[in-house]
């Protein structure tokens, strides 16, 4: 078997752009992977063209040496446009040889240790301003079985945050924490804003409502800084959705930086790498909870992953998306009680349509996540897809 062609497909998603990827073979097996990379959607395009020539006569079977050749080649390695390309081609060469063999991706990794997965809702309150909207769309998440939310509260704010903007993000706390009760988990995401002191003052701040975890927060690029944050915090810490492969992963681990790690299927490495990543963590044991806020693909891919993974713990999903999602491939999820049911066809077990891409096609948006408009992130005619 030989790689004869990739192609990419950009395709408009609201919040940002879809990247997929498609290697199509000799034997008429094609595989389809996700480089969504929010708001770097051209950079990306252009790294996955750059592997074409690599790639091209290739057996795709053969992944851990053209993913260890990809990496090393690269030069300039690592980093999330040259990681978010060979993340894309990698999963689209597992689910060659996953539909090659007739057999689900995770039966090659080593096979189930779980047949459904914990889910966390992301996205459930797009279009809350005031506390009360949070309250009512929270109530409207867990009425369809959601036993977890997430979401960033905080504005505007970036390094530091002023007591009229804190106030206003511990009162939304507040409301959904009373409008779901003490059963359902929270997620409080930082998003990476905050310096050292003001994470540890919205730690304090945060602990009374129990959150599961205080995401990012503060930027990834310290690692020390941060394991300062979780050695002070009363609230766990989760991190690790802008760290790439299992080399950037080790000083998260070797310096307990998190009590739960967060890598990206389509940011850190791909698959096998993302599952490297998960052993690491269950060395230390720490808890997997991947991130996973983007396409049918990546979640597709991140569902084979969960899977097989020891030391899976739950899984971020959208709750809702953009109308057309269902028009872009063959996705189908099935959710009931909490939980999605591990699927068990060939390969990834999804199908990109190709003709949607002409439908919806490419266009820019900006980052929310500093300019106070952070539930945006959805249409008005967005709606379940699952």
């Amino acid at each position: 078997m030989r790689i004869t062609d990739l192609r990419t497909f950009v395709m408009d998603g609201y919040r940002t752009n879809f990247v997929f990827l498609k290697l199509y073979t000799d034997e008429g097996i094609d595989g389809v992977g996700e480089a969504t990379l929010e708001y770097k959607e051209m950079a990306v395009l252009g790294a996955i063209e750059d592997l074409r020539r690599y790639l091209i006569g290739k057996d795709p079977r053969d992944i851990e040496k053209h993913y260890s050749t990809i990496y090393r080649d690269a030069y300039w390695r690592g980093g999330a446009v040259l990681m978010s390309a060979l993340s894309a081609v990698e999963m689209a060469m597992w689910d060659i040889s996953g539909k090659a063999l007739g057999v689900p991706v995770y039966r090659l990794l080593g096979g189930k240790v779980r047949d459904h997965v914990n889910l966390y809702a992301n996205g459930w309150f797009a279009g809350a301003k005031q506390p009360e909207a949070f309250a009512e769309k929270a109530k409207e998440a867990v009425g369809r079985g959601f036993k977890g939310l997430k979401w960033d509260p905080f504005g505007s704010a970036y390094m530091t945050i002023g007591r009229t903007e804190l106030e206003y993000a511990l009162q939304c706390i507040e409301a959904v924490r009373a409008a779901v009760g003490s059963s359902i988990e929270l997620y409080i995401e930082g998003h990476g804003r905050f310096n050292v002191p003001t994470a540890l003052t919205i730690a304090q701040e945060i602990a009374c409502f129990k959150p599961g975890w205080f995401e990012e927060p503060i930027p990834p690029d310290n690692a020390d800084a941060l394991a300062e944050v979780r050695r002070k915090s009363s609230v766990p810490i989760a991190g690790g959705e802008r760290i790439y492969t299992r080399f950037g992963f080790r000083e998260l681990f070797e310096k307990h930086v998190v009590d739960y790690v967060q890598p990206d299927v389509s940011h850190a490495g791909g698959i096998a790498e993302s599952r490297k990543i998960a052993a690491m963590a269950e060395a230390y044991h720490i808890p997997f909870a991947p991130h996973n806020p983007s396409g049918p693909v990546a979640n597709a891919a991140t569902l084979q992953l969960a899977a097989c993974t020891p030391n899976f713990h739950i899984l971020e999903i959208m709750a809702t998306d953009v109308a057309w999602r269902a028009e872009i491939t063959n996705e189908r999820l099935e959710f009931r009680d909490g939980e999605l049911r591990i699927p068990d066809a060939p390969g990834l077990g999804i199908e990109l349509k190709e003709d949607a891409s002409l439908k919806y096609p490419y266009t820019p948006h900006d980052l929310r996540h500093y300019s106070g408009n952070l539930t945006a992130i959805r249409p008005p005619d967005s709606k379940p897809y699952f």
